[in-house]
């Protein structure tokens, strides 16, 4: 049976928050482990910080 809306939800609030799930149900810990691994992954991806200036774009400025 799959998840309703409503149980999606929760279980992202409990994954985001850190919580832990409290089901054994597989379906629920499947989709609890799949927001934490997308979780973990986002923050092994380096944020580009700042405005990147290329001098092409500052020549057509000076124009």
């Amino acid at each position: 049976m799959p998840l309703s809306s409503y149980r999606m939800h929760r279980i992202y609030l409990a994954a985001t928050m850190n919580y832990g799930l409290g089901s054994e149900d597989p379906e629920e810990s499947a989709y609890y482990n799949k927001i934490r691994k997308e979780m973990d992954d986002m923050k092994k991806q380096p944020i580009k910080k700042g405005i990147s200036l290329r001098l092409d774009t500052l020549e057509r400025m000076d124009k």
